[in-house]
């Protein structure tokens, strides 16, 4: 089967009429001052972005130094609709799209994973149920949609995602506590 419809039906039973709050910041899983050995990561988009732009912090660097550094197609999405996006008469524009284009292009292609049947089902459903529950707009919910792809994907593959997104995925790993995440601040 492509698709596991009952397991999804199960969890969106389980969480189907409670708001999840956020939580507060020392019961989620934060890097803390050090990076250490783990399992791979799977990078959400705001990491290249962070990358980019010098605002990842140093244990993130660290992290990314001597950990297994997995991508998703949903992420190299994100980044090229940015390509797309940007003003082609902003002198900023040039240099934005060679950062983008040198980040996509370093990605190895055996560490690049591309969402099956099943991780877009799941996702849907999850992503479907974030919106409904947190009462999420249309723009929220297409930005749900892809982090619940990347939570998903990283759950079928037993990486941790690496995100600074504490809204969506404290949500997700309240529905799925079986996923991994770990969040920084800039």
């Amino acid at each position: 089967m492509a698709f596991d419809f009952r397991s999804a039906e199960r969890v969106r039973r389980r969480a189907a009429a409670r708001t999840l709050a956020r939580r507060p910041d020392d019961a989620l899983p934060f890097l803390g001052p050090d990076a250490s050995a783990g399992n791979g990561l799977l990078l959400d988009t705001c990491v290249y972005i962070d990358q980019m732009q010098g605002k990842a912090p140093a244990v993130v660097e660290d992290l990314l130094a001597i950990r297994p550094v997995n991508h998703s197609a949903v992420a190299v999405q994100e980044l090229l609709h940015a390509v797309g996006v940007l003003d082609p008469g902003d002198a900023r524009t040039p240099a934005a799209v060679a950062a983008i284009e040198a980040a996509v292009e370093a990605m190895p292609a055996h560490r690049l994973f591309v969402p099956d049947m099943d991780v877009l089902g799941q996702a849907a459903v999850y992503a479907g149920l974030l919106a409904r529950v947190q009462g999420y707009g249309k723009p929220e919910r297409m930005k749900a949609l892809h982090d619940c792809v990347l939570f998903v994907q990283a759950m079928k593959h037993g990486f941790a995602v690496l995100t600074r997104n504490v809204r969506e995925f404290d949500a997700l790993l309240q529905i799925r506590a079986d996923g991994r995440v770990l969040f920084y601040r800039t």
